[in-house]
């Protein structure tokens, strides 16, 4: 992403503030005209589902999953007694002909590539949600030509991600399986159906009984941008032990939040402690986002007004630093030189340079996602009715579009 030229932080929130809720809050551009042409098509969440905007009215797909990067989408619809299932590219609209699969089934994890789906017989989200009790579970892996592999896996395991070479599903194995209330990451070979432990991050193997077993809330999951790791928030960790503490022997410390490291490649596990005060507060307070180049994961407490910076490669927490707090869900984002954070109906804007102070801006309406034009020269703002769109250095409106039922944002098609 090429950043764009960077006024001081006093200077571009000072201009932000100036627009204040006329901005941020939808009211319409040049005198009342309201703009309809979409500068970046996005891929959404709307209440019945995923669609793509391109300015026309969005086809809602209601059973869909997306690649992180919103490249492709696999969608289901019932056919008769069973499930017919087709990709779409999100960039062209490109839609592949429809496979018929045997029985009901909904998609619930899609390789990186965006070429395999794993679907399963009900839709829990890995990162939302707890199954009901079940002690065998059923898994579908097909592509665009159909059915390629039927599992019946043994427990109550609900599918995460796929590893980058397709031979292995990485799962959420959820203990005990008849009345689930904590769960452990798994890898199942495809070819075998076995289940078994990952690795450390140095690459041994884990002993018996020492997996990690969370009982919290994932909160949100980011892929890096070569697609081998994938990054997901937890927080609320109550009587929990990482890996590396179960091996030796230390009772582990007191963390109510860490950034859980999955190597989807060398298929190795690693969490990064966040301190104090991550994880005190509501779940959906927090929030994550990735630097375009993939070196700093930035993670945000809202209720406490703490960001915490992260390198991916040392994964540890370099710094913290305060921000303006707030409350409700939050939402990040950054272009590598500037990290934009919303929660409820205000934004906060700072430089990462310093990662100090920042403004917060009242829009009047509660915002419930954000994204950046892939330029950096956008910021897209999610609202419960309309999707507005913003100059990111001065903060001035240059377009709106209503979208009754918008609940949230994916990704730039």
């Amino acid at each position: 992403m090429t950043a764009t030229p960077m006024m001081s932080r006093r200077t571009l929130l000072a201009a932000l503030g100036a627009v204040g809720a006329a901005t941020l809050t939808g009211c319409e551009p040049d005198g009342g005209r309201t703009a309809e042409t979409l500068p970046d098509p996005l891929l959404v969440e709307l209440d019945g589902g995923l669609a793509v905007l391109r300015g026309a009215a969005p086809q809602v797909l209601p059973h869909a999953i997306a690649t992180a990067d919103a490249r492709f989408i696999h969608a289901t619809a019932p056919d008769g007694d069973d499930t017919a299932l087709w990709r779409i590219d999100v960039g062209t609209g490109a839609a592949s002909e429809r496979v018929r699969l045997p029985g009901r089934w909904v998609p619930q994890t899609v390789s990186t590539d965006g070429t395999q789906v794993a679907l399963t017989t009900e839709e829990v989200s890995a990162t939302k949600e707890r199954p009901a009790g079940r002690t065998e579970t059923p898994v579908l892996i097909a592509d665009a030509g159909g059915v390629r592999r039927r599992l019946r896996l043994p427990g109550n395991v609900v599918p995460e991600a796929f590893t980058t070479d397709h031979t292995g599903l990485f799962v959420l194995e959820w203990l005990p399986p008849h009345a689930p209330d904590r769960y452990r990451v798994r890898v199942v070979d495809l070819d075998s159906e076995v289940s078994g432990p990952l690795s450390t991050r140095l690459k041994e193997a884990i002993p018996a009984g020492a997996e990690e077993e969370m009982r919290g809330d994932g909160r949100q999951a980011v892929l890096a941008a070569d697609r081998r790791v994938l990054y997901t928030l937890y927080t609320h960790q109550p009587d929990h032990q990482h890996t590396r503490d179960r091996i030796s022997g230390r009772p582990g410390s007191d963390v109510h939040a860490f950034v859980h490291t999955l190597h989807l490649e060398q298929r190795w596990a690693y969490c990064v402690d966040l301190p104090h005060p991550f994880g005190h507060g509501p779940a959906e307070g927090h929030a994550m986002t990735i630097s375009p180049d993939g070196t700093r994961l930035l993670v945000v407490d809202v209720g406490s007004g703490i960001v915490a910076d992260i390198s991916t490669e040392e994964l540890t927490v370099r710094r913290t630093a305060a921000i303006t707090g707030g409350a409700g869900s939050a939402y990040a984002v950054t272009d590598g030189d500037r990290l934009f954070v919303a929660a409820d109906a205000s934004v906060v804007v700072c430089d990462l340079a310093d990662l100090g102070g920042g403004v917060e801006l009242t829009t009047g309406e509660r915002i419930n996602g954000l994204l950046l034009s892939r330029d950096g020269s956008r910021l897209h703002v999610a609202g419960p009715t309309a999707l507005s769109w913003h100059d990111s250095t001065s903060g001035r409106q240059l377009g709106r579009l209503a979208v009754p039922g918008l609940t949230g944002l994916r990704g730039l098609a």
